[in-house]
C-alpha cells in the first residue's frame, strides 16, 4: 500500500473585490453624472461600461468563484453584465438589432434589478458598514431611477444621478480601503466592523 499524504494548497491570489468595487463605482459615477444633468451620454460611459464597469468585474466575480465567495462571485459577476448589458440596451437599437426599450420595459428592468440588490443588501449584514452602505444606496437608486422612468419626471432623474454619484463614490471608497488597508498593513480607510453574529 502507497502511504498517502495530505497537502493542503493556499490560496495565494490576490482580492479581487477592490477591483471589482471600483469598476463598480467609477462606472457608477460616470453614468450619474450623466442622470444628474452634467454630461451628454456619450462613448466615454458606454466604453467604461463595456470595459471597466462590464468587464472588469466579470473578472472579479470569476476570481471570487475560485475564492469560495459566493457573495463576491454574484454581486461582481451580475452588476458587470448588468453594465454590459444597459450598454447592448443603447446599442443595439443603433445598429438597428432591436426595437428601442420602451418605457415601460426600461421600468421592469431597472425594477428587477432593485429588487436583486435589496435581496444582496442582506447578505451585506454579514459583511462590513462600508458594503452596507454601497448597496442600500444602490437599491435607492435603483428605486429613484424606476421612479423617474415611470413618472416621466426630470427632476427626479437628477435626484438619482445625485444619489448615484454617492453610492458610486461609497463603492469606489470600499475599494480603495481595501487596496490601502492590505498595502499599510493597518486601518488607513475604516469601513466598519464585520458582523459575524
Amino acid at each position: 500500500m502507497i502511504p498517502t499524504t495530505t497537502v493542503v494548497v493556499k490560496d495565494g491570489s490576490a482580492n479581487p473585490a477592490p477591483l471589482g468595487l471600483c469598476a463598480f463605482g467609477l462606472t457608477t459615477i460616470l453614468l450619474n453624472i450623466h442622470n444628474a444633468g452634467f454630461t451628454e451620454l456619450s462613448s466615454m460611459i458606454l466604453a467604461m461600461g463595456i470595459f471597466y464597469g462590464g468587464l472588469a468585474q466579470v473578472i472579479a466575480g470569476i476570481i471570487e468563484a475560485k475564492k469560495n465567495n459566493t457573495f463576491g462571485l454574484t454581486a461582481f459577476t451580475s452588476y458587470g453584465f448588468f453594465w454590459l448589458s444597459l450598454v447592448g440596451l443603447l446599442v443595439m437599437p443603433k445598429l438597428g438589432w432591436a426595437e428601442p426599450a420602451s418605457n415601460s420595459s426600461m421600468v421592469a428592468y431597472l425594477s428587477i434589478w432593485g429588487i436583486f440588490t435589496f435581496c444582496l443588501f442582506f447578505g451585506t449584514l454579514r459583511l462590513n458598514r462600508a458594503l452596507q452602505f454601497v448597496f442600500a444606496s444602490l437599491t435607492i437608486l435603483f428605486a429613484l431611477l424606476v421612479w423617474g422612468d415611470a413618472s416621466g419626471d426630470a427632476g427626479i432623474k437628477h435626484l438619482a444621478g445625485y444619489e448615484g454619484i454617492v453610492c458610486g463614490a461609497s463603492a469606489v471608497y470600499t475599494g480603495m480601503a481595501g487596496v490601502l488597508n492590505e498595502v499599510y498593513g493597518k486601518t488607513i480607510l475604516p469601513i466598519g466592523p464585520v458582523n459575524a453574529n
